[in-house]
This record gives structure tokens, C-alpha cells and sequence, in this order.
């Protein structure tokens, strides 16, 4: 795995719900968030270094992480290990227009004991990760260039 090292990014709190995007080099792009800064790039099959996920990949780590918080709670609320925690995604893109992903399968590992009643409230209780609710309420996205709205294409036939 290759090593990026941030840029010098000054700190400017932005306020919450704020992402601020720059370029960052060659197809690079850095985020900045809450006092963070992130970094995403493309894979070298797409002509680029590989040096970061790809924003693709931040989506389904969003999910992941949000599902794992929620297993995380649940475990501490109930004094259970939350070292063994874990969760695996697996993603795969659409072969059709739009690009996008087509599916998500996530798995949580949680040590080991758990009997059926508190497997199935640990299930209840991740099914309420935000990002998950999110995807089954999608928000409405409007996109702005240069201050001219976008036409969305959600529902427009493929290119």
C-alpha cells in the first residue's frame, strides 16, 4: 500500500455538514472536513497513482464504518468484547450507464458467544446505521457550476 502524505493544509474549521474539495496533484483531490483532511485519487488502470481509495471506495467505507459504530455501541451497551468487532464490505460496480455501484455486502464479525436474541438485536440495532438510512431515503443532490443548477439526470436514459 502506498504512503500519501497530506498536504499542508492550513486548519479552518468548517462548520458541520461543510466538505470543501481542491485538486491535490495529477488526479488527486484532497477533502477537507470538520478540521480532517482526506485524500482520494483513481487507479492506475484509469492513468493515474493509486495513491488514495477512490471516492467509490470512501462511499462503501462510510457505510462500513457507520454499520461497525452501531455493532459498537450495541457490543459496549451489553459489556461485550468490542476488540473482535469487525466488518467486511464487498462492492461490486454496475455493468451498465450510469456508473455506479450495484451492490454492497457487508459482514459483521462479533466475538464469539452471542446467542440468537442478541444477534438478532444486534441486527435491529445496525440496520439504523445513517449511511444505510440514507441510501434507502436518498437526499436530494443539487449541483451547482460556476452558479448555473445542473439538470439532474436521475431517471434520463443512459449515455
Amino acid at each position: 500500500m502506498t504512503s500519501t502524505s497530506c498536504p499542508a493544509v492550513p486548519f479552518v474549521p468548517l462548520p458541520a455538514g461543510r466538505v470543501e474539495v481542491t485538486h491535490f496533484g495529477h488526479q488527486a483531490l484532497t477533502a477537507a472536513v470538520r478540521g480532517h483532511t482526506l485524500v482520494t485519487d483513481q487507479p492506475l488502470e484509469a492513468g493515474a497513482t493509486a495513491s488514495a481509495p477512490t471516492p467509490v471506495a470512501l462511499f462503501v467505507v462510510s457505510l462500513a464504518t457507520c454499520i461497525a459504530r452501531y455493532a459498537r455501541g450495541f457490543l459496549e451497551r451489553h459489556r461485550l468484547d468490542v476488540e473482535r468487532l469487525g466488518v467486511t464490505a464487498v462492492f461490486t460496480m454496475a455493468d451498465d450507464r450510469p456508473a455506479r455501484v450495484a451492490s454492497v455486502r457487508l459482514r459483521v464479525t462479533v466475538p464469539p458467544g452471542l446467542g440468537e436474541a442478541e444477534l438478532s438485536a444486534l441486527g435491529a440495532v445496525v440496520d439504523h446505521c445513517t449511511i444505510h438510512h440514507t441510501l434507502r431515503q436518498s437526499p436530494q443532490v443539487t449541483v451547482e457550476v460556476d452558479g448555473t443548477t445542473v439538470p439532474s439526470t436521475v431517471g434520463a436514459p443512459p449515455c
